[in-house]
């Protein structure tokens, strides 16, 4: 209030008027950002593999006919070894290979569906579940279209969420790049995970 030998009169200033919308704009909605937002996180997750001759190809937990496979220490799926990078990312967990280190021979051959039966159990040990789940597989061969069908399925049951959930998509990079040259194959995955009853 400012006194003038008119009177008294009020003088509102440009500054309190942004600190009032400020406050009427954000206030509610950081009680909802504390209460809701802060229980969405998002994860991204990017793996590859060289292909070589002698190992099965497998990926999203499905065997693809082909003349070579990827190479790795479990059974080298290199969808859902980006999937489980995508989730433990999100949750700020580290990655895949301090998890399951290429050296402890528990996890030589292992189904990579199995490692992320896994890691699903630590992501609802933090209360969280999986909103959907968006990836792209990078092949130059074999074709991949028959197989993908397969492949959400097998995710959205290891993953604990309906198929219409889970997105999987296949690309080629034109012949470059190591991809291209057909030396290996790369995915990545990008997921959002919602707090359990948020």
């Amino acid at each position: 209030m400012h006194c003038t030998k008119y009177g008294s009169r009020i003088v509102v200033h440009t500054s309190f008027v942004r600190y009032l919308l400020w406050v009427s704009y954000f206030e509610p909605r950081t009680s909802n950002f504390e209460k809701g937002v802060l229980g969405i996180k998002v994860g991204i997750g990017y793996d590859v593999h060289a292909l070589v001759e002698g190992r099965p190809l497998i990926l999203g937990g499905v065997e693809i006919p082909y003349v070579k496979g990827l190479l790795g220490h479990s059974d080298a799926d290199v969808l859902i070894h980006a999937v489980m990078d995508s989730l433990l990312g999100a949750l700020a967990l580290g990655d895949i290979g301090g998890h399951f280190p290429d050296h402890d021979s528990r996890y030589r051959g292992i189904s990579s569906l199995t490692l992320l039966e896994h890691v699903m159990e630590l992501l609802e040990a933090k209360g969280y579940h999986v909103g959907n789940m968006d990836s792209i597989i990078m092949a130059e061969q074999p074709k991949l279209a028959p197989f993908i069908s397969k492949m959400r399925y097998n995710l959205s049951r290891a993953m604990n969420v309906e198929e219409a959930c889970i997105s999987v998509k296949a690309t080629t990079t034109e012949r470059l790049g190591f991809v291209g040259r057909e030396e290996g194959i790369g995915a990545q995955a990008i997921v959002s995970l919602e707090k359990v009853g948020g």
